[in-house]
């Protein structure tokens, strides 16, 4: 199935553990640096450098672009280290993560209360996920180098549904 950002709630309904999608169109990357900043940067009232609501946070630090291309390897980071933060973000307003591996019960909770999904992508692929981005710009923590957030235009990145609105978790045997 295909889906184009923003993931609205609506959008993000229709979807069940264990969906194949393919993603087009605006995707954050942040790690757990980023995230703490993000974080920070909302306790002290400060704006956001993106807009949260309805956003896909991709968990990733891509390496450094060859010569021609629009970025270097951008395969997923283990989502785990973005759980202290996750449900914060998701309480402001952001939609989708992407990333690999399970996730606290914390950041489930946190994703049935506000609507929201996670995606997994294929670790060891970060090549093919780097096919997927069309354009990139850093936008905010460029003291991060690949930690950094960056802005990219992605076109058909192949994701799975690992926990979908209501908390069923393919980690957990509980999607279709």
């Amino acid at each position: 199935m295909r889906i184009e950002t923003p993931l609205t709630k609506e959008k993000i309904k229709a979807l069940s553990a264990g969906d194949k999608v393919l993603l087009t169109g605006t995707v954050y990357t942040a790690r757990d640096a980023a995230h703490k900043r993000l974080t920070e940067m909302k306790k002290k009232g400060e704006p956001l450098p993106f807009e949260i609501e309805n956003a896909v946070i991709y968990y990733t630090g891509p390496t450094p672009a060859r010569p021609g291309e629009v970025i270097g390897s951008a395969g997923p980071t283990t989502s785990y280290r973005m759980d202290a933060y996750a449900p914060e973000l998701m309480d402001m307003g952001q939609s989708a993560m992407i990333g690999k591996g399970p996730r606290n019960d914390e950041v489930k909770a946190a994703m049935v209360r506000n609507g929201a999904v996670y995606f997994a992508a294929i670790g060891g692929a970060g090549a093919v996920m780097a096919g997927c981005v069309k354009n990139a710009e850093i936008i905010a923590f460029e003291d991060l180098g690949p930690e950094a957030i960056r802005k990219l235009e992605v076109e058909d990145m192949p994701l799975i549904v690992a926990i979908d609105s209501e908390g069923r978790d393919l980690y957990r045997k509980e999607g279709r």
